[in-house]
This record gives C-alpha cells, structure tokens and sequence, in this order.
C-alpha cells in the first residue's frame, strides 16, 4: 500500500511542475499584452437623440464631442438621431424629451436630458469622475 500512495505522489508533483509552467507562460503572456497596451478601458457607445437643428440640440451635439475628445478621443462610438428624421428610434428607446444622450456600453446603460453643458454631472455619470462628498467641497471652498 505505501508504494502505491508513493506513485500517486510522484504523479501529483509531475502534474503540479506542469501546471506551474503552465501558470508561468500564461503569466508571461499577460504581462507582454499589458506592455503592448492591448488592455484597454472599455469602448463606449453614445447614442445622442436631438428634435432638429435647434439651439438646444445643436448644443448637445457640440458639448458631447468636445467632453468626448478631451477625456476619451479614440474610445467612442457616437450616433446622433433627430427624433424629427426618425421617431420610431425614439419610439424603440422611450425618448421623451430632447436632446437625450443614452450610453448604451459600458454598463450600465445611462441616459441624461438637457444640452449636456454641465461637464462634471456627465463625466460622473459616464464613470469618468468619482462623484465628490459635500464635505469635500465645503472644505475646498473654505
């Protein structure tokens, strides 16, 4: 009996020697994808709906593309819908005011109504930003 415990020993250790290398070129691996910057933060996917050419949405079309490249230039995907070419789109996403920007990807999906002029309230949303305790901004103002 002790010989036969002996050979399932030796067949375990054998297996864990692979198994390392196997654990060490997979490490290897990762740590070559992260130099070669194949990880990336997530794409995001915009759908901005606007009823026509107004103010308002020409507005949030502008504000929109300016936070986009400033704070994500490569890593956004942005579809602009007028309400007024398509309402089914509307109809589909429950769109009941304009301008809306829906972000669909990364979750969770988000939407935000208005012209999209305050930055810091859409970057929170986006994730982009930590959201700021009162505390802290009656200490910075003070």
């Amino acid at each position: 009996m002790t010989r036969a415990k002996t050979n399932k020993q030796d067949s375990k250790s054998g297996g864990n020697g692979r198994l390392k290398s196997k654990l060490r070129g997979t490490t290897e691996a990762f740590e070559e994808a992260l130099k070669g910057g194949a990880l990336r933060r997530a794409k995001y996917i915009l759908r901005l709906y606007v009823s026509g050419s107004s103010g308002r949405s020409m507005k949030a079309v502008y504000n929109l593309k300016k936070l986009c490249e400033e704070h994500f230039p490569d890593d956004y995907d942005l579809e602009v819908v007028d309400i007024y070419k398509n309402p089914s789109a509307a109809r589909e996403e429950q769109i009941i005011a304009a301008p809306t920007l829906v972000k669909r990807l990364p979750a969770p999906l988000r939407r935000f109504v208005g012209d999209l002029s305050n930055t810091q309230r859409i970057l929170v949303g986006l994730d982009i930003y930590k959201r700021q305790d009162p505390e802290d901004q009656l200490g910075s103002a003070r």
